[in-house]
């Protein structure tokens, strides 16, 4: 009876949400992972209880995943039941009493501007071309915030005729505008210059901006990793503070720091929820105390009240 269930809602998120390819897999390894742990029960997704649910969670914790993992399993079992619930297959959601873990958010690593400075000083100082390559990308996702599944995937065409702004198609298929500022587009265009020499072996054209002569035919993430921590070495910063991600991650707290709306940077990351982007508002106590004795009406005050040199 429910056989093809997770199928359907799968066809679902594609056809009506709009759903990536990556989110798909996940969804699809999670309700697998339900249904497998049912099908030892002797129960499918069909007949399941809350209470076969209530154990299969509690199970995700003993096998020692992460609360993150855990958490995004019960996500897709949650939305799973849902939709089953709305086809009318099932009377009721069984997956409604499971509670989530609690989860404690951690601070993004952010790269202070200073150490920002080294780090684009770095990339670009290696070797000729490699170097105007590693450049233009990490000024790139600096200035745009790119995600790196997006930077690697850009296409030639989208900076072909030095735009001041790039169309990026970012996760769930959403568009959205990522500005280019001018150290960038200057990054760019010396890159444009030798990118030729990174074309794939016989060929004389590639769709994308960072051409590979690996197998996908275009730079990978991990590769870019790579010759990122080789820039953060040679920086001198640990690479354990360095990741591609970190650099979308001083975009975001950079922008906030220096005044820019909330709003703003969600709709330049591409956030659906504002509360994702709220993690970047975190500054260091030093700033905190720096803006209250500088900015609160009292510390005006006592600043004013204060006796100044020489006076009683």
């Amino acid at each position: 009876m429910s056989a093809g269930w997770v199928e359907a809602f799968l066809e679902m998120m594609s056809a009506e949400r709009a759903a990536a390819a990556n989110t798909l897999t996940a969804y699809r390894r999670d309700l697998e992972d339900l249904t497998g742990f049912l099908g030892r029960r002797n129960r499918t997704v069909g007949d399941a209880s809350a209470e076969d649910v209530e154990a299969w969670f509690a199970d995700l914790g003993a096998r020692g995943l992460s609360p993150a993992t855990a958490a995004r399993r019960r996500a897709a079992a949650r939305q799973f039941y849902r939709f089953v619930l709305g086809e009318g297959w099932r009377p009721d959601d069984p997956s409604r009493r499971v509670d989530a873990p609690r989860r404690g958010r951690s601070l993004p690593r952010v790269l202070s501007r200073e150490e920002m400075d080294r780090l684009i000083a770095a990339a670009a100082a290696r070797d000729g071309a490699q170097g105007l390559r590693l450049g233009c990308m990490v000024e790139l996702a600096y200035a745009s915030g790119l995600r790196i599944s997006e930077l690697t995937a850009l296409p030639l065409a989208a900076l072909a005729r030095d735009p001041a702004y790039l169309i990026v198609r970012g996760k769930g298929g959403k568009e959205r505008l990522a500005p280019l500022n001018d150290a960038a587009r200057a990054a760019i265009r010396a890159y444009l210059e030798v990118r030729a020499r990174f074309l794939p072996a016989g060929s004389k054209a590639s769709p994308w901006l960072f051409p590979s002569r690996g197998k996908t035919g275009r730079l990978t993430p991990r590769r870019f990793a790579q010759m990122l921590d080789e820039a953060a070495a040679d920086a001198g910063i640990d690479p354990a503070k360095v990741s591609p991600h970190v650099l979308r991650h001083a975009f975001a707290t950079h922008l906030l720091e220096g005044g820019a709306d909330l709003r703003v940077v969600q709709t330049l990351l591409g956030h659906a929820d504002i509360a994702t982007t709220q993690i970047y508002t975190h500054v260091t106590s030093d700033r905190l105390r720096e803006t209250v004795e500088t900015r609160h009406p009292l510390a005006r005050r006592r600043r004013e009240l204060a006796p100044r040199g020489g006076e009683p």
